[in-house]
């Protein structure tokens, strides 16, 4: 199994334990009687300038510990001091070391919108995502079949939560814009092997029509690679590991953006 699949599988581990504890239709019902989201993190993405969407990120199957210490409270504050138009919230324990607090604090700690990031292989957890707080949910095409990728976009309208669907190659892009994608994130990291290839925004960036929002993630290190993504017409950037490792998350931000 790749590392994807592992990711998917205990996903899928993850959710029939929760299922157990509180069962869907209750998660369901609590997630419905809450005010429907207006859509914060797509709105967020269409400024005039390219959008930054920075991650809280503690580990990743990659890079093992990123941040031995985690203060991610801190971290996502920093972040919007710091003009970010969006944060990032991993919430996979095993891998990523995660948890769905995190996202339901920094939710609550912060005025931009965030984006609970994991693994979603069930329904079950865009309510979860929407029960903590978060603006938006990440839809992995790789993990996902055509059919359910769309029923989950259709959830997420429901609920007022934007959808980040996530593609990494020319099949994967033309099944998120099948299945009604209005953000279409393509990842530099092959999530099979974990490489890093900047290019692939790039090649890709011509398939996605300009009324749907693209996202270039991954391999963000520096002003150039900002620079590169303006130019092929990105609407956001997705920053984790670089802003992480930073000393001074603030100015590496605005190193980032051009503004230092």
């Amino acid at each position: 199994m790749s590392i994807l699949d592992q990711l998917a599988d205990h996903a899928r581990q993850r959710v029939a334990a929760a299922k157990a504890v509180a069962p869907m239709a209750e998660v369901r019902r609590a997630a419905m009687e809450l005010p429907r989201g207006d859509f914060a993190f797509e709105r967020a993405l269409r400024g005039e300038d390219l959008a930054f969407i920075c991650e809280c990120k503690r580990a990743s199957p990659s890079k093992g510990l990123i941040a031995r210490e985690f203060p991610y409270l801190e971290i996502a504050r920093d972040y919007a001091a710091a003009g970010a138009e969006a944060i990032s919230v991993l919430t996979e324990p095993k891998w990523f070391l995660g948890r769905d607090d995190y996202m339901r604090e920094i939710a609550e700690g912060v005025s931009v919108p965030c984006l609970r990031k994991d693994f979603t292989v069930d329904e079950y957890m865009l309510y979860e995502a929407k029960l903590l707080g978060a603006s938006a949910a990440l839809l992995i095409c790789a993990i996902l079949d055509g059919a359910y990728l769309k029923d989950y976009i259709q959830i997420c309208d429901g609920l007022g939560l934007s959808a980040l669907v996530e593609a990494h190659d020319e099949a994967e892009v033309e099944m998120a814009l099948e299945a009604g994608a209005r953000i279409v994130g393509v990842n530099n990291r092959n999530l099979k092997d974990f490489s890093v290839d900047t290019g692939n925004s790039r090649r890709l960036r011509a398939l996605i029509p300009r009324d749907v929002l693209f996202v270039s993630e991954s391999g963000v290190r520096d002003a150039g690679d900002v620079r590169a993504a303006r130019e092929m017409g990105a609407d956001a950037v997705l920053v984790g590991e670089t802003l992480m490792r930073a000393a001074d998350r603030r100015a590496k931000l605005a190193e980032l953006r051009g503004t230092a």
